[in-house]
C-alpha cells in the first residue's frame, strides 16, 4: 500500500499527526488515544498496515 493512501485512511478514521521523527511519523487516534509510528517509505507492507490499524483501533483499508 502506498504511504499516501495509508495516511488518507488514517485521516478518514479521525487520526492525526502528532509529530515527525527522523525516519517515522507518529500518528494518534482521535477516538482511542492510541498511537502508532508510520515509516517514511513509499510502499508500506500489508502486514505492517494491518499492525498499524490494529494499534490505532481502526479497521483495515
Amino acid at each position: 500500500m502506498k504511504r499516501r493512501d495509508l495516511i488518507g485512511h488514517l485521516k478518514k478514521h479521525h487520526c492525526r499527526l502528532a509529530r515527525e521523527g527522523s525516519n517515522h511519523s507518529i500518528w494518534v487516534s482521535g477516538v482511542t488515544g492510541a498511537w502508532a509510528s508510520i515509516p517514511r517509505h513509499t510502499d508500506v507492507k500489508e502486514t505492517l498496515v494491518k499492525a498499524i490499524c490494529r494499534q490505532l483501533g481502526i479497521p483495515r483499508p
